[in-house]
Parts: structure tokens; C-alpha cells; sequence
């Protein structure tokens, strides 16, 4: 489907070195902050504790955080699961407090805020819970769950998700140089690298807070980017077949703009969603949705100007994708030598 079709061909590729240009310095500058400032990670890969709280009525979240803000802890996550009533905190770690002291002091916040006192009431079998009872028997709101996550844990989450990241580019890697030619998978791969060092980079600059899910935010850029970079490759290779005549910019500018239509509708749907999640999906989806809404930009971006223009600096050509023509075959047939 077409909105509308453009006639003449764009000539993006004249531009593309003042464009890479422009990469390579915010590549290099997203770089920097990444050694310099780092990434401000969450409480998953750091450790932390994490209280679930169940409120008797549905619970104010700005309220809530405003109670677990006041006592200095310094940045923490305060989230509904599973139903409105149930919160969950998420609180960095102290070394000058113990963190059983910070579940009892956050709880007795979050008890004084809605007016009751805390108090330990018996649990099922022998365990005993915490519930706050205001001064006419009722509990607003009741502890539900305490726990403690370590360093050690937070470091193996590390590891573990640059290993999926570092899968996540091989496995790319090899499926464009199957499926295209090896220029081509070159290309694909600092293009998605591309788009994800930037992301990171707007992280550290400006000290997101990075979790995991904007780990995942991330992963979904990488697939995202590389099925941009498929469509303009599968679209370079039938250019190739289609016009014998043209040279290599000529083809990858013809590709691109035959393209431009199914971008603008693909992409402008797909980030209006995601705009959607960053405007009214609270706290929760913020980061998420704004690492996908810059790895939407940036990944259009990288698949015109960044894997085109490398691939047609490595020098891809019309023999690196089409067989050669039988021998016998009529050289003025326009056709001669297409493969199906």
C-alpha cells in the first residue's frame, strides 16, 4: 500500500558523506559519555530492595512515591502490579543502612501517610505480617512482601544482557551475509551498532535510568533497524536485476525512494504507538518507550544513510547479487542475465 508514489529518484547518496560525517561525530560523542559518565543503572543490575505493598482501596501512586521520596533514600521506582491496589517499590542500595531497616522505615512512611500506626499481626501458620490499622481498626494498606536483591545477582543480569546483546548482533550479522552478501551484512551490523551506542549514549549523557527494560527497548531497536536495512537491500538487489544500465548510487537511490512511501507508513504508525506509551504510560514505560522512540529515529536514519552508503563504499555491485548471464545470450536484451 501507497499513500503516494514519488517519480523521480532522490539522490540521497550525494549526500551521504556529510551525513556519515555527522554520525561518525555523534557515534563518537555518544562514545565518550558512555566512558566518561556511564550508564545510571536501575536497581535489577545494582541491587536493592523491593517491597510489594497491597492497599486496602485502589492506591495513589504520586502519593505513594511523594511518602517514599521524603525519606532520602535517593532515586527509587514506585509501580502498580497485577491490580490497582497492589504497589511495587524498588529502593537502591545504602551502605550506611541496613536494608532490613529501610523495608520497616519505608512501610512505616507509607503507614503515616495514610494516617495509622504500624503494627505486627499474625500471618498464616507462625509468620507474622506488618499492616498499618488507623485509629478505628482499619488497615489502608498492608506489607506483602520484602525482599532483598544482591550485588551478585544485579552483576550475573549484567553479564547476562550484554550477552544477549552480543548474540542478538551475531546472529544478525550472519543472517544478512547469508541471505544478501557479505558487503551487505558489514553494512547492517554498523548500522545497528550504530543505533544502539546513540541510545546508550543519550542514557548516559543525560543519566537515564537504564533497566531492563530498556534493555529490552534496545533489542527491539536492533531487530527493528536491521528489518529497515533488509527492505532497502531486498530492494537494491532487485534494482540490480531490473536496471543494467544504472550504476551503484543510481541503484540504491532508486531503492531508497521506492521505499520512502512504506517507510513514512510503517515507521509514523509505529512511533505514534510508541509516542502514545511515552506521553500517558506514567513512570513505568517512560524509559522504555523514549529508548524505542530514539531508536525509531535513529534507525530509519542509519538504514538510508549509514548501511546504504557503506555498502556502496564497499563497493557492491550488480555481479555480487545477480548470476551471471548464460553463455549465448543476446547482450542487448534488457533482460539478459535477471535472475528470478
Amino acid at each position: 500500500m501507497e499513500f503516494f508514489r514519488i517519480r523521480r529518484d532522490i539522490p540521497f547518496m550525494r549526500h551521504a558523506l556529510v551525513l556519515n560525517v555527522v554520525s561518525f561525530l555523534t557515534f563518537a560523542a555518544a562514545v565518550f559519555f558512555l566512558a566518561t559518565r556511564g550508564l545510571h543503572l536501575s536497581i535489577e543490575f545494582t541491587g536493592g530492595t523491593v517491597l510489594e505493598v497491597n492497599y486496602a482501596q485502589a492506591a495513589e501512586i504520586n502519593r505513594t512515591r511523594a511518602a517514599v521520596e521524603s525519606l532520602g533514600f535517593g532515586e527509587v521506582q514506585v509501580q502498580n502490579f497485577g491490580t490497582a491496589r497492589d504497589v511495587l517499590i524498588r529502593l537502591p542500595v545504602r551502605g550506611d543502612v541496613k536494608q532490613s531497616e529501610v523495608a520497616g522505615r519505608v512501610f512505616g512512611a507509607l503507614c503515616q501517610a495514610a494516617q495509622g500506626s504500624v503494627q505486627t499481626r499474625p500471618g498464616e501458620g507462625d509468620a507474622t505480617r506488618q499492616a498499618c490499622v488507623t485509629a478505628d481498626g482499619s488497615e489502608p494498606l498492608r506489607l506483602s512482601r520484602t525482599e532483598f536483591v544482591g550485588p551478585s545477582v544485579g552483576s550475573e543480569l549484567a553479564r547476562d544482557g550484554a550477552l544477549a546483546l552480543a548474540v542478538t548482533v551475531v546472529g544478525i550479522m550472519i543472517y544478512l551475509a547469508i541471505r544478501f552478501e557479505w558487503k551487505f551484512a558489514v553494512a547492517g551490523i554498523i548500522a545497528n551498532l550504530h543505533d544502539v551506542v546513540i541510545i546508550l549514549g543519550f542514557f548516559a549523557f543525560f543519566q537515564w535510568e537504564f533497566s531492563l527494560a530498556v534493555l529490552a527497548a534496545v533489542l527491539a531497536v536492533l531487530g527493528y533497524s536491521v528489518n529497515e536495512s533488509v527492505v532497502i537491500f531486498d530492494r537494491i538487489r532487485e534494482a540490480f536485476r531490473k536496471y543494467r544500465k544504472m550504476s551503484s548510487m543510481q541503484v540504491i537511490d532508486h531503492a531508497i525512494t521506492s521505499t520512502t512511501s512504506r517507510t513514512i507508513i510503517t515507521h509514523g504508525s509505529t512511533q505514534m504507538m510508541v509516542l502514545a506509551m511515552l506521553l500517558f504510560g506514567g513512570p513505568t514505560l517512560h524509559y522504555f518507550a523514549l529508548a524505542l522512540t530514539i531508536g525509531i529515529l535513529f534507525g530509519i536514519y542509519s538504514s538510508v544513510f549509514v548501511a546504504a552508503a557503506i555498502a556502496m563504499w564497499l563497493g557492491v555491485k550488480r555481479e555480487d547479487l545477480v548470476k551471471a548471464a548464460p553463455r549465448g545470450s543476446d547482450p542487448n536484451d534488457p533482460n539478459a542475465g535477471a535472475a528470478v
